[in-house]
C-alpha cells in the first residue's frame, strides 16, 4: 500500500488572517510571519558521545555545535542550543524524508533524534517596536547589549514555554512554540502589540524578514 502524504499543517490555519491588528494608523511596529514547511528536530547527545557528535556535525554540516545558548548556521541546516548537550536542528524547507532520516546517518549511535516539525509552530517576529511588545511578557532582556544576533534562549512568554533566537540586527526573532500553545501565544502577541500596530504577513519568504505589506494583504477581521 502506498504511503499517505502527511503534509505540515499550520496550527494557525483558518484562525489567524493576514492583515493589520490593533493600531491601524502609521507603519506597524511589529510584523509577524509564520515560517511554514520548516523541518525541526531535537538532537540529544548520547552518554559519553559528545566529542564524537561534535566531530560528526563538523564533518557533515560544517558547523560547530554551540555549548552556549547560540544559533549556528551550517550547510543547509541550523543548530540552536536548547540545553546541555541538546540542540534544535532547523532546516527549510523540511527534507522530503523527514528530519530524523536526514540526521540519522551522520549522527548514528551518537545522538537521539526526535522530529519536531509537526510539534512546533515557528513564528518570525520583527519590526521597529518589536522589543517593546516582547518586553511585556518575556522574562529575558532583549537589549542589544545583552541579546544579539545568534543568541538563543529557552524561556517562557506569558507562562508559555518557547525557544527563541535572534537572526539579524533589525532585530528579527524566531519563536518555536509548542503547537498546542501556538494560538495562545498569538493571542498574547496580538494583545501586547495592539498599541504599537501589528501586521501578520501571510506567505512571507522565510529566508528574509517580512516587510510592510499593508497594500497587498487584506485587513484582518476584528
Amino acid at each position: 500500500m502506498a504511503e499517505t502524504a502527511n503534509p505540515l499543517v499550520s496550527a494557525l490555519d483558518g484562525v489567524v488572517a493576514a492583515g493589520r491588528y490593533g493600531r491601524r494608523t502609521g507603519d506597524p511596529g511589529v510584523i509577524v510571519s509564520e515560517v511554514r514547511d520548516a523541518g525541526l528536530a531535537t538532537v540529544t547527545t548520547r552518554k559519553g558521545r559528545r566529542t564524537a557528535l561534535v566531530e560528526a556535525a563538523r564533518s557533515a554540516f560544517g558547523v560547530e555545535l554551540p555549548s552556549l545558548p547560540r544559533r549556528v548556521e551550517g550547510r543547509d541546516i541550523d543548530f540552536i542550543w536548547s540545553g546541555p548537550d541538546q540542540w534544535l536542528a532547523s532546516r527549510h524547507p523540511a527534507p522530503a524524508g523527514g528530519m530524523e532520516a536526514a540526521l540519522a546517518t551522520p549522527f548514528a549511535g551518537l545522538a537521539s533524534i526526535v522530529d519536531q516539525s509537526h510539534g512546533r509552530t515557528l513564528l518570525r517576529v520583527t519590526g521597529p517596536l518589536v522589543r517593546d511588545a516582547l518586553a511585556k511578557g518575556l522574562a529575558i532582556d532583549l537589549h542589544p547589549r545583552e541579546f544579539k544576533t545568534g543568541h538563543a534562549a529557552v524561556t517562557a512568554v506569558a507562562h508559555i514555554g518557547v525557544h527563541l533566537w535572534q537572526i539579524d540586527d533589525r532585530p528579527t526573532y524566531d519563536f518555536a512554540v509548542p503547537r498546542g500553545f501556538a494560538l495562545s501565544f498569538w493571542h498574547w502577541l496580538e494583545a501586547s502589540a495592539a498599541e504599537l500596530g501589528l501586521e501578520f504577513a501571510s506567505g512571507s519568504d522565510p529566508s528574509c524578514p517580512p516587510q510592510d505589506s499593508r497594500g497587498s494583504v487584506g485587513r484582518a477581521p476584528r
